[in-house]
Order: structure tokens, then C-alpha cells, then sequence
């Protein structure tokens, strides 16, 4: 460790009372945990859902990821390897869905894998007007309904033991106080819905409920290197963290697991509301 670092961890100390913050991942077993298996993720271009890409190609599957802007897929699929494919795919037109699964068919031949990962923040209902709102909704729960939706037949009728995972958040154990977390009280419901009707099928349904993660959206200006934050864990959850977690889930590992919302959060909501602000 070079001396500025440990400079910068003892001005860190003393500003803040706190140590600089880091974290150690580990790698699942590359290769061989989803051979052979194709995933669709929707918001695949940064944060959480790039990171899950990363992590199910590192596990042998194929991928294919959605965004709405080209330029912005097409630089995710070089980050990701040559078994990224991926198409512009506004998840709130929902009338346009069965045109959009033709043509990831298209792309992948076969789809045994979904995962509902686009997601927006916001909406405080201090301040949140209906646009706000609506959007929110449509992304985060109205979409990922339908589309699952969808998903859910093309499986039952093909006999595909597929899995859906739906992203949803430690705002789920919170008290409801924006839009955003009522969509993410939604997903967890709608999680073990749709575990319950699919499991006769062999379909496998789960979600993963991240607390305050180290991506983008949290970090607009870029994720910083002193990753520290107010919750038990005492940092964010690093989006590679919940990677591992997906790829866990979806493979036959997490067979047994059904309707479960695994919380991914450092504490965040689960033994702890007083790393976030509450106002009006």
C-alpha cells in the first residue's frame, strides 16, 4: 500500500470517524454453473444488471440485455465478452411486447432465463407529481408484470424449467414513503405470486432485494473508492455482490428456492431504518 493511500485513509479517519471502506469479492466457479443456458435482462447496460450479464457469461451462459439507447448497449456488450447480444427495448411500451420477445428470439433462438432489472429511483411523495409517479410505476412494476407475463407463457408452453428473477429492493421492508418503494412493495409481492402459480410448471421465481448499492443511479458522478455508508455492513453493496447472488439463484443451485426475496443489504431495512432520511 503506497503512502498516499494510507495518507488518505488517516485524513478519512479523522474527518469522518470512520476508515476508508473497501470491499473483497469472490468469484463464483466461471464456466460451467449456467453452461448452455440463455438469459434476457432487462436495463442490462450498467449498474446491478450489467454486473449480473458480466457474472452469467463468466458462468457459461449467452446473454442478451436491453436499453434504450444503442450506443450505450453496444458499449455493455463489448464490456461484457462476445456472448452479449442485446436490443433496444423500452420495457414501459407494453404494447409492443410481443414484437420486442420476437425479436430477442431472434437474436438468442431460446430464452430460459429472465431477468426484470430495470428500474428508476424517485418520487418522494413530498414533492412527486403524477408524471413522476407514472413513470416509476410503469417502469419498475407495470413492466416487469407483462413482461413476465409473457415470459411465463413462452416457458409453460415450450416446457422450458426456466427461471425469473425480479430485482427488487430493501425499500420493500421500509415504510412506503415514495413511489418508488411503493413499485418495489409490488415486486415482492408479485414475486411469490408468480412463484406460486408457475412452480407446477418447473418454472422457478425468485428476487433479490438489494440495500444501497455502489452503482450509477446512487452515485450519478461515479462510483467513488471510499464506498462507506451508514448501516451495519458499514459500505454499499457492490453491484458484483449481487451478481454472484443471480447467477447462485438461476442455476440449479437455487432450485429449491421458490417466491423468495433474498435481502441483499448490509442490514439496510432489516435491522436498521436510520441510514436513510425521512422527511415531508
Amino acid at each position: 500500500m503506497s503512502i498516499k493511500t494510507y495518507i488518505k485513509r488517516g485524513l478519512q479517519y479523522i474527518l469522518k470517524g470512520v476508515p476508508e471502506v473497501r470491499a473483497n469479492i469472490s468469484v463464483i466457479a466461471p464456466k460451467e454453473m449456467l453452461k448452455n443456458r440463455c438469459a434476457l435482462i432487462t436495463g442490462g447496460t450498467s449498474g446491478i444488471g450489467l454486473e449480473i450479464a458480466k457474472a452469467f457469461t463468466n458462468a457459461g451462459a449467452s446473454v442478451v440485455i436491453t436499453g434504450r439507447n444503442q450506443d450505450k448497449i453496444d458499449k455493455a456488450c463489448i464490456t461484457i465478452g462476445e456472448k452479449a447480444q442485446g436490443i433496444v427495448w423500452d420495457c414501459t411500451d407494453i404494447k409492443n411486447i410481443d414484437t420486442k420477445f420476437d425479436e430477442v428470439l431472434k437474436l438468442s433462438g431460446k430464452i430460459d432465463i429472465l431477468v426484470n432489472n430495470a428500474g428508476v429511483v424517485g418520487g418522494e411523495v413530498k414533492d412527486c407529481d403524477e408524471e413522476k409517479y407514472d413513470q416509476i410505476l410503469d417502469t419498475n412494476l407495470k413492466a416487469t408484470f407483462f413482461i413476465a407475463q409473457k415470459f411465463g407463457k413462452y416457458f409453460k408452453g415450450n416446457n422450458i424449467k426456466g427461471n425469473i428473477l425480479n430485482i427488487g429492493s430493501s425499500s420493500s421492508l421500509r415504510p412506503a414513503t415514495s413511489a418508488y418503494t411503493i413499485s418495489k412493495w409490488g415486486i415482492c409481492g408479485f414475486t411469490k405470486g408468480l412463484a406460486k402459480i408457475l412452480a407446477p410448471y418447473g418454472i422457478t421465481v425468485n428476487g433479490l432485494a438489494p440495500g444501497p448499492t455502489a452503482t450509477p443511479m446512487l452515485m450519478p458522478g461515479g462510483i467513488k473508492e471510499d464506498i462507506a455508508f451508514p448501516n451495519p455492513l458499514g459500505r454499499y453493496i457492490l453491484p458484483e455482490e449481487i451478481a454472484n447472488m443471480a447467477v447462485f439463484l438461476v442455476a440449479e443451485t437455487g432450485r429449491a428456492i421458490i417466491g423468495d426475496m433474498i435481502f441483499m443489504t448490509g442490514g439496510s431495512g432489516v435491522v436498521t431504518f436510520d441510514d436513510v432520511k425521512y422527511s415531508f
